[in-house]
């Protein structure tokens, strides 16, 4: 009616590229990373190298461990395929079809190949909560009635509660154990920042342990998932194949550096105690009364 445009029906919702909580925590983590930098000029001698390290490796596994618990890409999967559009319509459109889930929910893509067919653009991104304060066959049943396109429908059919796959409980309960573990892990990120800064290096080292420890955790609860096998997705002939996706393997690397911060801190504070203080920047007399706690902890 107006340029194409008609009026009276909700349009295409595009693809986004980030979540908007996702863009927050990144910007606050930067906002810490700039002003840090604003201050390194001030250190002086190779005691700059070490703290630009120490704050730049702590804040890149605080920021991981927040912005995996927004982002939509725990697994993936993804194909191109000729399908039908629209219920009751034989025109066919070649698109790729992405499935992103998340430990909240689903994301369900669709591009066409050409973005222009059938006289429509075809570029669309829907999600479907699953989280416990959500209704997932409710945001189901809403896309049913704004007439989502099919392929779209057919995938979210897959984990409503109704569905024959029978996938949604175990979805919903394994993005929620694995969530609160991330948020855990988050705690005991700060713990171990607050023991270095006190400084009681060897505790937190521990604590870096502990928090790789809850990382691997939270990859575990999310892995329990393929205990149940997932229902063949067919777009003709084309078969849709679900893998583990970035913030799973991105998880799973600061886990394993925590694990390796963690054990050399603890390794450097019995067996060369001198060098874990070098590289902590402690003075003399800073060094002798962490010493002195460790000692009175110890005994």
């Amino acid at each position: 009616l107006f340029d194409g445009i008609y009026p009276f029906y909700p349009q295409q919702r595009k693809v986004s590229v980030f979540d908007v909580s996702t863009i927050i925590v990144i910007v606050v983590f930067l906002a810490f990373t700039c002003s840090f930098l604003l201050i390194i000029p001030g250190i002086r001698g190779r005691a700059r190298l070490y703290w630009t390290l120490r704050v730049l490796l702590s804040l890149l596994v605080g920021v991981v461990i927040i912005a995996v618990q927004f982002t939509g890409d725990w697994e993936t999967g993804w194909v191109t395929a000729n399908t039908s559009y629209k219920s009751f319509s034989h025109a066919l459109v070649n698109a790729d079809i992405g499935l992103h889930v998340g430990l909240a929910g689903v994301n369900i893509t669709l591009r066409g190949n050409p973005v222009n067919q059938v006289n429509e653009t075809i570029d669309y991104n829907e999600h479907f909560d699953w989280s416990f304060d959500a209704d997932y066959d409710h945001s189901y049943s809403e896309g049913l009635e704004r007439g989502l396109p099919s392929p779209i429908l057919y995938l979210a059919e897959k984990f409503t509660t109704q569905s024959p796959c029978n996938v949604h409980r175990q979805y919903r309960i394994s993005g929620h154990y694995a969530s609160a573990t991330l948020w855990v892990a988050f705690c005991t990120w700060l713990i171990s920042n607050m023991l270095f800064s006190m400084p009681v290096l060897v505790y937190g080292g521990y604590m870096l342990l502990v928090t790789g420890a809850f990382l691997i955790f939270s990859l575990l609860s999310f892995s329990t998932v393929r205990n149940i096998p997932m229902c063949l997705i067919q777009f003709g002939t084309a078969t849709l194949h679900v893998g583990y996706g970035g913030s799973f393997w991105l998880t799973l690397a600061i886990g394993l550096l925590c694990f390796v911060a963690g054990i050399t801190v603890v390794a450097l504070h019995h067996f060369n105690l001198d060098l874990l203080k070098t590289f902590f920047d402690l003075r003399e007399d800073k060094a002798e009364e962490c010493q002195e706690m460790t000692e009175v902890y110890v005994n």
